[in-house]
């Protein structure tokens, strides 16, 4: 399992036998430490409230409280990332609507179980690597922002990548991937397009469309083109389609053109 560190695991089952069942099948070694295990839907809450787990194994249907209403009042700062397990597959849509990695049904199997804990492996990194690369922000602007360019740091499969904003011509998004296109190279990383835009803000750059964000001084022209829409044209020859929702935001880049 790779991880970026230990991960912490509740357990949330009104089934002892299903609860033993789980932790049997959860590795046994450093990676993994199971913090607690409840057989109820207020329990639960408390102790993700209090213990901070970082991933929450919930039954769907338990007393007090089912795993859905559980989820659905805790803050997203106190969410762990969720695997919900059930014997029974009709809630399955319900699950991911509440932003679950994942939705097992019982009886559990190994590989069924592994598969689980992975992708939430997976969003428990992501989510240590964001807030390390905030910290890392912070302590290059702390270090002498006024002396030093404006940087932009991302998260690689090798480590942390610190990106000039001069460097990022355009970005395009795929899924929880962003691709950014450097004035040297491309750059793929695992975030998503509006957590970048957040982090990026609105001096320097503009959506164009829901699949790409612009350096606005990049661009070189506004085509129009059929039927009233218009294509962004960069300084290096790609061209984006300018979404008719978000025209209103690019245009007060454009002097009113638009």
């Amino acid at each position: 399992m790779n991880s970026l560190g230990k991960v912490r695991i509740l357990i949330a089952d009104d089934e002892p036998l299903a609860c033993k069942r789980l932790r049997s099948l959860l590795p046994q070694d450093a990676s993994v430490e199971i913090i607690g295990e409840y057989g109820n839907g207020p329990e639960a809450s408390e102790a993700i409230r209090r213990d901070r787990p970082d991933i929450a194994f919930l039954d769907m249907q338990m007393p007090g409280c089912d795993g859905l209403k559980l989820v659905d009042e805790l803050r997203p700062e106190e969410r762990p990332a969720i695997v919900f397990v059930t014997a029974h597959d009709k809630y399955a849509v319900k699950a991911f609507d509440a932003r679950a990695v994942d939705y097992v049904l019982k009886p559990y199997d190994r590989e069924r179980i592994e598969t689980a804990l992975r992708r939430a492996v997976e969003q428990v990194n992501a989510r240590r690597s964001g807030d390390l690369g905030a910290k890392l922000e912070s302590l290059l602007a702390d270090a002498g922002a006024a002396a030093k360019p404006e940087r932009l740091t991302v998260k690689t499969g090798t480590g942390f990548v610190f990106l000039k904003l001069d460097e990022i011509v355009w970005v395009e998004a795929a899924d929880n991937y962003i691709t950014l296109h450097l004035t040297d190279r491309t750059l793929t990383v695992r975030e998503t397009l509006s957590s970048l835009e957040a982090r990026l803000g609105t001096a320097h750059f503009a959506r164009v469309n829901r699949s790409a964000l612009v350096h606005l001084d990049q661009v070189k022209e506004l085509q129009p083109t059929f039927h009233g829409d218009h294509v962004v044209v960069l300084r290096n020859g790609a061209r984006l389609p300018l979404s008719r929702a978000l025209r209103g935001d690019f245009g007060r880049f454009a002097s009113g053109a638009l």
